[in-house]
This record gives C-alpha cells, sequence and structure tokens, in this order.
C-alpha cells in the first residue's frame, strides 16, 4: 500500500500505476550519490572542519538528514547489495561475501530492475553493485542498468579516477527520453583507497584541521593520512554540486529524489569492515522538494540503508517484494517534525562474512551486530579467527593482517605496536576478539571500551543478545537457523575469473 506523500503526489502515483508505464512524468526521478568508504562525520554539514561538502550540505538543508543511518555490512559489494535488494547481507546467500557471484533470484528483489520494468530510465557511472561476478549465474546486464563511463578528465592527483562523472551523468540526462521518470546511480570510486600521499595537505585540506578519531594515533603520519582521505569526499561533493546545477538547468530538480550516502566506514583500521560505528554509521541525506513534507528537518530515527529500496518502490508505483527486510521511510518524508517520527525504529542490524582471502582455510570472520540509541552489541561468531586477517598469511593483495587496506595508518600501528600508548590501538584492530561485545556509543563511538564482560552492563548485553536472536531467527540467517556456515567455500572470483575452489589453488595452475 502507498504511503501518502502530498495528496498531488499520490494522486500522480496511483495515476502512474493505472496507465501503461513510461508515459507518465509525474514519477519521481531519482538520482543516487553513493561514495566508496565514507564515515558518517565526514562532511562539513556534520561538523568537519578541514573540507567543504556544499552539495552534501544542501542536500540535507532542502531536506532531510538522517543523523543514525547504517549500512547492512561494512565491505563494498555485500553492502550494495542489501541497499539494491532491501535485505539484511545474510539474506543474498553467494553475494554476501566480497568478489561474489551473485543469485540470480535476487534480480526479483533488487528495486532498479523493478523501477526499470515500470518504465524507469536506468543507468549509472563508475562503480555499481561491484565487486561482483554477475555472469556466473546468468545475469543479463548489471542491475543498475547501462554503464555512463565515456567523459573523462585529467585527475587532480593519483589516487582520483578519471571519470567526469557529472559529465557523464550530463550524457545520461541526454538520452533520457523526456517521458520517462530516470534512476542514476552514481557510484563513485573516491573515497576509496589508495590515496596519493599527502595530496590533501598539497590540495587544501590542512592536517591539523583534521579530526583524528580516538582508534588511531594522532600523529602526523595519520593526519596526512586523513587529509588525503577528506580531499577525495570534497572531490565527489562538487561533481555531486553540477549534476544538481544540471537537474536545475533542465527544470528537473524538484521532482527528482536525491540520496547521497556510502556503502560503508572509511578505509582505516578498526573502520571498514568492522562493525565498530566508524564501520558502519553512514553519512545520509535525502532532498525531493515535490514528495518531502517540510525541508530542513534533521531525523533521528535509526535507519538502515536497506530502507531505501521498499522506499523507492513506494515512490515510483511498484509494489515492495515480500522478502525486503528493509522498512519505508515514507512516513518520515511525510512528518513535519525533527527528532524522531517512528517509535517503532527501535534498531538497525549489521553482518559480515568473507571480505578478502587473508585466513588459513581461506575463512571469513563472521559477525552480527544490533544498534539502538545508546549501545553497539557485536557476536563474533568465531573468536578464534583473526578479525583483521592473519598475521602470517598474506591476503590475495599481497599484505598481512589483509582485511585492513594498506595505508599509511596500517603501517604506523604495525610499525609502533609496542609502543606503550599504541598497544591499545593496535590490539583493536588487529588482535582476536571475544565472543561478545558491547559499546556505549553514547560516550564512546571509537569503540574503545568493551563493556560485555562487565557486570553492571550485563542486563544490556541479555538484552540486546535476545533482540539479536530474535530478529536473525525472523529474517532466517543461516547461520542461526542451521548453526553453518554457507559462505566459507564459495568461489572468491578476485583474479579468478573460473571461480577455481579453493582460491589458493589457482596458483597451481
Amino acid at each position: 500500500m502507498t504511503h501518502p506523500i502530498k495528496s498531488f503526489t499520490v494522486f500522480m502515483v496511483i495515476l502512474a500505476i493505472s496507465i501503461q508505464p513510461g508515459i507518465s512524468q509525474d514519477r519521481p526521478n531519482i538520482l543516487i550519490c553513493i561514495t566508496d568508504d565514507q564515515s558518517w562525520v565526514h562532511t562539513s554539514f556534520a561538523g568537519e572542519k578541514a573540507i567543504a561538502t556544499p552539495a552534501f550540505d544542501r542536500v540535507a538543508g532542502e531536506g532531510l538528514y538522517f543523523k543514525n543511518a547504517f549500512c547492512a555490512a561494512p565491505s563494498c559489494s555485500p553492502s550494495r547489495g542489501s541497499i539494491i535488494t532491501g535485505q539484511e547481507m545474510w539474506r543474498l546467500g553467494e553475494a554476501a561475501n566480497l568478489f561474489s557471484a551473485v543469485p540470480l533470484k535476487l534480480k526479483q528483489v533488487s528495486f532498479p530492475v523493478l523501477l526499470e520494468e515500470l518504465g524507469y530510465f536506468t543507468g549509472h557511472t563508475q562503480k555499481g553493485w561491484a565487486p561482483n561476478d554477475f555472469r556466473v549465474h546468468g545475469w543479463e546486464h548489471n542491475p543498475l542498468g547501462s554503464t555512463y563511463n565515456q567523459s573523462d578528465l585529467q585527475s587532480p592527483t593519483a589516487g582520483i579516477v578519471s571519470n567526469n562523472y557529472a559529465e557523464n551523468f550530463k550524457d545520461f540526462l541526454n538520452k533520457c527520453p523526456e517521458d520517462e521518470p530516470f534512476l542514476f546511480w552514481f557510484g563513485s570510486s573516491e573515497p576509496h583507497r589508495k590515496f596519493e600521499a599527502r595530496s590533501g595537505a598539497r590540495l587544501g585540506v590542512d592536517p591539523e584541521e583534521v579530526t583524528v578519531p580516538g582508534f588511531l594515533p594522532d600523529v602526523p603520519e595519520v593526519r596526512n593520512d586523513l587529509a588525503d582521505y577528506l580531499l577525495e569526499i570534497q572531490w565527489v561533493d562538487q561533481h555531486l554540486s553540477r549534476m544538481i546545477e544540471e537537474l536545475e538547468a533542465r527544470k528537473l530538480l524538484d521532482n527528482t529524489i536525491i540520496i547521497i550516502t556510502s556503502d560503508n566506514g572509511m578505509a582505516f583500521p578498526s573502520a571498514k569492515n568492522n562493525l565498530y560505528e566508524y564501520g558502519i554509521h553512514m553519512p545520509l541525506a535525502i532532498c525531493w522538494k515535490d514528495g518531502i513534507e517540510r525541508g530542513g528537518r534533521v531525523i533521528e530515527d535509526l535507519v538502515s540503508l536497506t530502507d531505501l529500496a521498499p522506499t523507492l518502490l513506494e515512490c515510483g508505483g511498484a509494489k515492495v517484494p515480500g522478502e525486503m527486510t528493509g522498512n519505508s521511510l515514507l512516513k518520515i518524508f511525510n512528518a513535519t517534525t525533527s527528532g524522531r517520527i517512528e517509535k517503532s525504529r527501535k534498531y538497525v542490524f549489521a553482518g559480515k562474512e568473507r571480505h578478502t582471502v587473508c585466513r588459513e582455510g581461506e575463512l571469513p570472520y563472521p559477525q552480527r551486530s544490533v544498534r539502538d540509541y545508546q549501545y553497539l552489541y557485536i557476536r563474533n561468531l568465531e573468536p578464534d579467527r583473526w578479525p583483521a586477517g592473519s598475521p602470517d598469511v598474506p591476503s590475495v593483495h599481497g599484505w598481512v593482517y589483509g582485511d585492513i587496506d594498506q595505508s599509511p595508518s596500517l603501517t604506523y600501528l604495525l610499525e609502533h605496536r609496542s609502543d606503550s600508548e599504541i598497544k591499545s590501538l593496535f590490539a583493536l584492530a588487529m588482535e582476536k576478539r571475544p565472543m561478545e561485545e558491547l559499546y556505549d556509543i553514547v560516550n564512546d563511538p571509537a569503540c574503545l571500551l568493551n563493556l560485555a564482560d562487565r557486570k553492571e552492563y550485563s542486563s544490556e548485553r541479555k538484552r540486546l543478545s535476545g533482540v539479536l536472536d530474535k530478529y536473525l531467527a525472523r529474517t532466517k540467517d543461516p547461520r542461526l537457523v542451521t548453526g553453518e556456515s554457507v559462505w566459507d567455500h564459495f568461489p572468491y572470483y578476485f583474479q579468478n575469473p573460473d571461480g577455481v575452489v579453493p582460491y589458493s589453488n589457482i596458483k597451481k595452475q
């Protein structure tokens, strides 16, 4: 059932459903900007002083800013798969692993495919649902539609790709029929590593202005690494500004839903590929002048990026598949106040399976988590394994602790692991973890103090553990239902087009 947005919009959505798809101009256009590895705090709207993100700030200021938005997995392709299918990552089968193949049945719940079937003109630039192999199970093409990567430019650094994102969006708009609504996915490659060293400082991001999170050492090497990262966020924002200007020039802005978010947290130790706050807490701003009742609101509700798929399907006049675990945001769109809108939004969930091949037996480090407004509870399902990869098993990319992207920050932790002030930070990122972790996010957003074994927090630990168990059962997590992993032996397709299993066998061929 379609929720009300505004009376006029409701009428036009109903009309769009009742007539042949593709001939109504009143269904909203959709522009999704998804950066690659960005934590929630790193926009000027959220308080980052070292850079300016005017496009993000404009969308948040004219629409809705979500303070508590979370990805379903802290790893690229499973997170993107969860966004596209509106489901928790443990429901994606093989696609819950990085560099995986994607089951063909997920086509039936991929919102871009469903909107395309209703007449939406779809396309994307740069990074879509990736890195995945869609050929293995017979997909005809990436579910995000045609690729628009023709226009290039001179990159300002060696770490930034040459894709002229804004020009490729313009190319997409030029090809879009005037009588069709569109869906465009702007998947930047930034701020994914590797960064050009000290490019941030060279191009105006002052390392002294950056905020160093508590899980990283506050030293020049890390400050410069953060400045390089922030520079790339600013670069993406500049392209988004140009896209918004293009929509304005074509008089398309008012009826375009613009969504800005990321797939997972910053590529630093204890962030990306971890269920800690800096790994799963995402930037999220959404504007839609014709459909959001009152812009300029800050929303405190806990929302998951799995909520985007059912939201966009409802906005586009499509039926929401029953398999989706996400919940539509239209009630929030239709509200008039800030703060908490839907009292039912008490928890968000996340999980992780295999990221890279970096442990004995090529096994994953499986985790599940639940987050409420104060606490984050994490369950490490195989605590005897190394969370960041083994210290003596090089990853497929060539270094140990392979689930952490190689970087100056990682190098500093490795080289100074014996220093008294670094030991605890090294241990947090690299050493083995207990089965249960509990953090008071309000007072410890860096997730430095595990409260799980403290008597005074036992009731909170038990409460959240029970909430997690019930949700995993309801959403049919195979690990809970059968007690076994279905992800241990799926092929890993990085430099392995034939899907040889185990991955190490490709070295023998």
